[in-house]
């Protein structure tokens, strides 16, 4: 009998990265293998409550700690994930680090390899190792496959037409991106900088993978989409999600939300006091920092909707300044508001963080206004709540298109400006009465909001088969595995018969 296969996980320092990574690692883990998740100290805290919970169930899963170059960039010490980065120099300096993490990576897989590395895309310098270790290297870019496909269709169309690969208005009028399955229409041109980027890294993945993995499941991303990616690239891909609901239905005798609920019950009862779908839940992931005036503009579309919410709140600080907590509220919310939602219990203000699967699982809470990032995005479906989109940065236009267009379950609130980075300053404003209008709009009730629930809905009970036992998720993750499996033989029998 062929002992267990030992696989390692790369995560880029992210948490939308790193979340779904760690759920992967651990379904890994759960069908037998032996599992190692390579990360550095700040980060092995994040995740090892997970891993102890799994190491308790005899899975064999551990963290690999190393240390993050930080003296060498002129980090300072503890910015280890980039949550804490906040301005495009030290994201420079972030990168640069990233990468020197291949110094203590590499001699450690010498002297341990595994039978294969599952890496983040933007980690191409673990192609080489993988090569001369003679094992795959399994890609993982945090992105749907629909995306993907999307800045592949673009670079293509750029090539062949040049003046999309010039500087342009960004906010100019729509066009359409051809040569797709169905041609896809942009409301706005994803920027040069960010285009080229993804595609320099997408481009080494292709050369240098032996297959992709996403999180997601395979009618979410259609199988068109997944011919046209495989036939575009000659690389097999494993829809293997929603990493969150896969892993929840392979250990289903555990309340996974038991202790986010201890810790935040009162979100629970202020829930549990609201109707059936009235709750609006605003949020636009970890990185995603508004200024002050746009976050007035928020403020003032949700009281004016008349809907009640709860709103996540990351707000661009301001250094040195000498305001307390209260005091600086002043600047972005209008006058008396925190006063009239408390009175009135319409609204939550919740700062940097809320556990979000417990507040989309919620039966009051019947719509999320989102910046589409993928992990939100896979979360909200396996909740079956309709989206209103305001994407932000990198690829979230691309999976706003597979939310509004492609699938229809969700609005678009009508984002003007698609920046390069988490950490590029925004130079415009979404006006409350955008907002507010896509509010109403789903909240209000109407044939449109219906049409939009219905498919949010049949979209969770697709996601829900997808990862029950003879899912389709559950089938590629078993295909990946055997796939492995007889890989890692093959290469011990070449090594015999040598």
């Amino acid at each position: 009998m062929f002992r267990p296969l030992k696989v390692y996980f790369l995560p880029f320092l992210a948490q939308g990265h790193m979340i779904p990574f760690c759920q992967f690692a651990r379904l890994f883990a759960a069908r037998g293998l032996h599992v190692t998740i390579i990360t550095t100290p700040v980060n092995t805290r994040f995740l090892e409550s997970s891993v102890e919970e799994d190491k308790a169930l005899g899975h064999h899963i551990h963290i690999h700690t190393i240390r993050f170059p930080s003296e060498e960039v002129g980090l300072p010490v503890g910015i280890e994930n980039f949550f804490n980065v906040t301005d495009a120099h030290t994201a420079d300096q972030f990168y640069e680090a990233a990468g020197l993490l291949r110094n203590q990576v590499e001699p450690f897989m010498e002297r341990n390899p595994p039978d294969c590395i599952v890496s983040d895309f933007i980690y191409p310098w673990t192609a080489p190792i993988a090569t001369r270790l003679g094992i795959p290297r399994i890609v993982f870019n945090s992105f749907c496959l629909f995306a993907v496909c999307m800045i592949n269709a673009y670079k293509r169309q750029s090539q062949s037409q040049p003046e999309l690969s010039h500087d342009h208005d960004h906010s100019g009028g729509p066009f359409v991106v051809s040569g797709l399955p169905e041609p896809i229409t942009l409301t706005i041109r994803p920027p040069r900088l960010i285009s080229g980027q993804l595609e320099s890294l997408m481009e080494a993945d292709q050369q240098n993978s032996y297959g992709l993995i996403v999180n997601s499941f395979n009618e979410m991303d259609g199988q068109d989409y997944i011919k046209y990616y495989q036939k575009i690239t000659d690389l097999k891909v494993w829809h293997i999600g929603p990493a969150s609901l896969t892993l929840r239905n392979t250990k289903p005798q555990k309340n996974h939300h038991d202790q986010t609920s201890k810790e935040h019950e009162y979100i629970r009862s202020w829930l549990d006091s609201k109707d059936y779908n009235s709750v609006v839940y605003v949020s636009f992931g970890s990185l995603c920092r508004f200024e002050d005036p746009q976050l007035l503009e928020i403020a003032c579309a949700m009281e004016s909707s008349g809907h009640s919410f709860i709103w996540v709140v990351h707000r661009e600080s301001k250094k040195k300044n000498p305001r307390d907590e209260k005091d600086e509220k002043e600047l972005w919310l209008p006058e008396g508001f925190e006063e009239r939602m408390k009175k009135y219990s319409r609204g939550l203000i919740l700062m940097k963080w809320a556990p979000q699967e417990l507040i989309l699982n919620h039966p009051a809470t019947g719509g999320f206004l989102t910046h589409c990032g993928w992990t939100s995005v896979t979360e909200a479906v396996s909740a079956g709540v309709p989206m209103m989109t305001w994407p932000v940065f990198i690829e979230q236009f691309y999976n706003e298109k597979l939310i509004t267009q492609v699938h229809g379950f969700g609005l678009e609130v009508g984002a003007e400006e698609w920046n390069s980075s988490p950490c590029e300053r925004m130079k415009k404003v979404v006006s409350r009465v955008k907002i507010e209008n896509a509010v109403r709009r789903l909240m209000n009730g109407g044939d449109e909001a219906e049409k939009v629930r219905n498919k949010a809905i049949e979209m969770k009970d697709k996601a829900r088969k997808a990862v029950e036992e003879n899912g389709s998720s559950q089938r590629n993750l078993t295909a990946l595995i055997e796939d492995l499996k007889l890989t890692a033989m093959n290469r011990a029998a070449s090594k015999h018969q040598t």
